[in-house]
């Protein structure tokens, strides 16, 4: 399948995460997004050293300043179960915007296209890094990393396109 695209319509699935009452969600990505404005941002892993120092503080840091420009929803997903999305999450305590999701089989990965193979490095099939502004469940942005770069998926790169 090709990868997400400015212009196409997200597909739909489900993903999960714990909630402010630390309570297992598992909703459709189209319930979360409709009618909002939300950057999907992925990583290949959590606890992984480019995804925990870089790409997931960029967003948590400049999280107010996304808001003021109109974004609903800052989502952080990854291919992992969310039991490891919502400890990786706590290692963020000054973090209030950012919502740690989980793709535990992949299966949404899949529909989006971006799939990344590590099983050579032991970590299996993941999520490719890449940023998406979403509006109204349309792409209007889709910055996707080759491999294991971090160039063009950061909190920077979205606020320039806001």
């Amino acid at each position: 399948m090709a990868p997400i695209a400015v212009g196409d319509v997200v597909p739909d699935g489900t993903i999960s995460f714990f909630d402010e009452n630390d309570q297992l969600q598992t909703v459709s990505v189209h319930a979360l997004a409709a009618g909002k404005k939300v950057i999907l941002f992925g990583v290949p892993g959590a606890f992984t050293p480019t995804c925990s120092m870089k790409h997931v503080p960029g967003f948590i840091e400049k999280a107010e300043e996304l808001k003021s420009k109109g974004v609903d929803e800052i989502i952080c997903f990854s291919v992992n179960d969310p039991f490891v999305m919502k400890a990786w999450g706590k290692t963020y305590p000054e973090n209030k915007h950012v919502k740690f999701v989980a793709d535990g089989s992949g299966e949404y990965t899949k529909l989006l296209g971006l799939e990344l193979d590590l099983k050579d490095k032991g970590l299996g099939v993941r999520s490719r890094r890449f940023a998406l502004l979403l509006d109204n469940l349309k792409v209007t942005v889709a910055n996707v990393e080759s491999g294991g770069e971090f160039t063009v998926s950061s909190a920077d790169d979205i606020l320039k396109a806001l």
